[in-house]
């Protein structure tokens, strides 16, 4: 069964959405799939008028999560390495602990990208004077030199998924997006 493609991009009034009746956060999406029937003659059916809001959102991860790893290829990071050096920027010295929790991988993967980060000489690792058994990463200077680096790929991005979108509506969308976040953090 092939079906027919469909258009990859709304406009920016059909992406802004609309609210149904129920209230719910939505955006258009086409109202009719064609596919090829058994006995070889189209057939036409009804598919779902509106995309969720969470579908929407898990598109654009999904979207900012290839793009940002091509970007970062060349500089020869992987996107959970780019996350980490950011985290330790903003947060200053974290236990391996923390850090995945802030980067949002497992404690297992973030063993492995501070193993490579300070084979690379991006991060230290130290003893917390508090607790012997807590071993605390900083980021290096030379860290510091690669995360710009990772800066102005996912800065690029950035402007470019912002295009033709005020600042104003940008602010906007990105304080729902972080009460989002807060709504739904544990």
């Amino acid at each position: 069964m092939s079906v027919v493609p469909q258009k990859k991009k709304q406009t920016a009034a059909a992406a802004a959405g609309a609210n149904d009746n129920d209230g719910e956060n939505v955006v258009s999406a086409p109202d009719t799939d064609v596919s090829e029937g058994t006995s070889g003659s189209a057939e036409v059916r009804p598919r779902r008028t509106k995309l969720r809001l969470t579908y929407v959102i898990a598109s654009l991860d999904r979207l900012l999560r290839r793009h940002m790893s091509e970007a970062l290829a060349p500089l020869g990071l992987t996107l959970a390495q780019f996350t980490a050096l950011s985290v330790l920027d903003a947060r200053g010295k974290l236990s391996n602990a923390q850090l995945a929790q802030r980067s949002f991988i497992t404690p297992q993967s973030a063993n492995e990208v501070v193993s490579l980060m300070a084979g690379r000489q991006w991060i230290t690792r130290e003893p917390d004077p508090n607790h012997g058994r807590i071993v605390l990463l900083q980021l290096t200077d030379e860290g510091r030199r690669v995360l710009a680096q990772c800066e102005a790929a996912a800065k690029e991005i950035d402007a470019r998924m912002r295009a033709d979108v005020s600042r104003e509506d940008a602010a906007a969308v990105q304080r729902h997006l972080e009460m989002f976040v807060r709504n739904l953090r544990d």
